[in-house]
């Protein structure tokens, strides 16, 4: 994680806000609440996953400021003064948890916020991962990958929109009831997808460990992976990258699965070498991030169905 701690990188994120007067950060919506007529509640969400599940439980009744952007690594992120501009206004803030956003808790103190701080990971059954792994010290952040997680995060999100504007509690309960019966559609599907794979087929390589729940529902075998860690930054060493191309061989794996927001070039080059193919280009799967907005894809439930379709037809074939 390449976050600036210093005290002159918090010092001069803190001075910028006071020429950002009326600056916001990321994609705000504005959807006025036409339903009750009031100002919609300003929520500031971290990542595209978690600024979804906010649009779908607060429907037209929220303003979400989406801090990191679509395609953006999370785990390198680095937040601007705009970040903290957007954070001093909202009323709400809404994390992955799990360790992903280190760098929020700095800058909330920057931006002053004093309303209610929300960890969506909140109950879920953590994944722990290779010791050696700094990204791991907390668990595994990628937590939504697993629908059932996904569901716990959608409460959590629905309980305190509803304690922060109890006027709008029964409408954010109907929209949680309406989105969980979506994310149990979307476990079945998937179920009934990898039932039709054979299990010696079920064998998968990423770019990063960022599958490990998904990996635990859907009773696959996670191989390894192009990167050795949860985190980003980590890089393979030539023993391990010698050792991930033999164990590609030996286990019979049939693919390397690139992601959308990490560079493919390493696992073409480890590709090319176990004698597997690459799925790449737009089959590549959303390990970190959605899709562009206004594609399925760029929705929590149109990306998790992207990566079962694509993983399936690859490991089929």
């Amino acid at each position: 994680m390449k976050i600036r701690h210093g005290i002159l990188w918090f010092a001069s994120l803190t001075a910028a806000t006071t020429v950002l007067a009326g600056c916001g950060s990321g994609d705000a919506d504005t959807d006025a609440a036409a339903a009750t007529g009031g100002k919609p509640l300003a929520v500031v969400a971290t990542t595209p996953e978690v600024a979804d599940f906010v649009r779908n439980i607060g429907g037209s009744d929220v303003s979400v400021t989406q801090i990191i952007k679509v395609g953006v690594d999370p785990h390198e992120y680095e937040p601007t003064p705009a970040d903290i501009q957007a954070i001093g206004a909202a009323e709400v803030v809404v994390k992955n948890g799990v360790g992903m956003e280190k760098w929020l808790d700095q800058t909330i103190e920057s931006a002053g916020f004093k309303g209610t701080v929300v960890d969506s990971g909140q109950g879920v059954t953590l994944r722990k991962g290779d010791p050696g792994d700094e990204e791991a010290a907390d668990g595994d952040p990628h937590i939504w990958h697993n629908p059932q997680n996904a569901k716990i995060m959608v409460t959590n999100i629905e309980k305190a929109l509803a304690v922060a504007d109890t006027s709008r509690a029964a409408a954010f309960a109907q929209n949680l009831t309406a989105y969980s019966a979506k994310i149990d559609q979307l476990d079945a599907d998937n179920e009934a997808a990898f039932a039709k794979l054979p299990e010696a087929d079920r064998k998968l390589v990423t770019n990063h460990d960022a599958f490990g729940y998904y990996v635990d529902r859907y009773k696959l075998q996670f191989v390894g992976s192009v990167i050795p860690s949860m985190d980003t930054s980590a890089e393979l060493s030539a023993q391990q990258l010698t050792d991930l191309v033999a164990k590609i061989k030996e286990t019979g794996t049939k693919a390397i699965f690139t992601e959308s927001s990490l560079p493919a070039k390493t696992a073409e080059a480890i590709a090319e070498q176990a004698g597997v193919k690459v799925v790449g280009g737009e089959d590549a799967l959303y390990g970190d991030s959605l899709g562009a907005a206004g594609t399925p894809q760029g929705t929590y439930l149109g990306a998790e169905a992207h990566n079962t379709q694509v993983i399936v037809a690859a490991l089929a074939g």
